[in-house]
């Protein structure tokens, strides 16, 4: 039997923010195996090899930025010990990201509307869109409980507010990646703060005066041939 070669951990990374980009720009059924080999500088025969298929490359490329995003989250809300400022930048970084992160943003919810459009007819993809939508509400439920300890938030039922606010931040999220004019970033990050702040009883944080930007906009795709 042939045991599959892990890739260094660098040569990984490269492949997977790769695919990070080049499946937010393109889509996944508009991406090559190809398009990702030559934007991370490796060989379509090599991606294979390590990755096995398009859908595992997928799964792999939103683990991926799913990690840098708590990673990068954990360093952030390291720095407060409020459990209500903790929420509230969990909040702000899901909604409006700064101008030098607003094109990975986009490129990760892009991600996650291929994720689901594949998981409802590939029970392996499914799994992993389960195991991160998991974490992800585990991680706003323990916030909450910590807040909850110390006095900061009502006594309402962490889990069910995590799956509230986790499915109210998704289907935000769309509409502002589809550009929706009605739902920019500000106003995602506005419903989702005073959502928060209403049903855990802490004061609604002030808001940005300036009108956000929307993310950039996706590349114009091909139109379909006709028979």
């Amino acid at each position: 039997m042939v045991v599959r070669r892990k890739p260094s951990e660098a040569r990984r990374r490269t492949i997977l923010q790769a695919a990070v980009t080049v499946i937010g720009e393109r889509g996944l059924c508009d991406t090559r195996i190809s398009d990702i080999a030559q934007r991370s500088g490796s060989s379509s025969a090599l991606v294979l090899y390590y990755f096995g298929s398009k859908d595992r490359l997928l799964a792999e490329a939103l683990a991926f930025s799913e990690e840098r995003f708590y990673t990068e989250t954990a360093e952030e809300v390291a720095t407060v010990e409020s459990a209500t400022e903790q929420l509230v930048r969990l909040i702000r970084r899901s909604c409006s990201p700064g101008a030098a992160s607003r094109q990975n943003w986009h490129d990760e919810w892009t991600l996650y509307l291929d994720l689901w459009a594949r998981s409802a007819r590939d029970p392996e993809v499914g799994k992993d869109r389960e195991a991160l939508d998991r974490r992800w509400r585990e991680t706003i439920a323990a916030i909450v409980r910590t807040g909850q300890e110390r006095g900061e938030f009502a006594p309402v039922d962490a889990d069910d507010f995590a799956l509230r606010l986790s499915v109210m931040l998704d289907g935000l999220a769309i509409q502002v990646v589809l550009e929706d004019p009605e739902v920019t970033p500000d106003r995602m990050t506005e419903i989702c703060l005073r959502m928060a702040a209403t049903e855990l009883g802490f004061e609604m944080p002030s808001l940005p005066r300036t009108k956000a930007k929307g993310p950039a906009k996706r590349r114009a795709r091909k139109p379909a041939r006709t028979a």
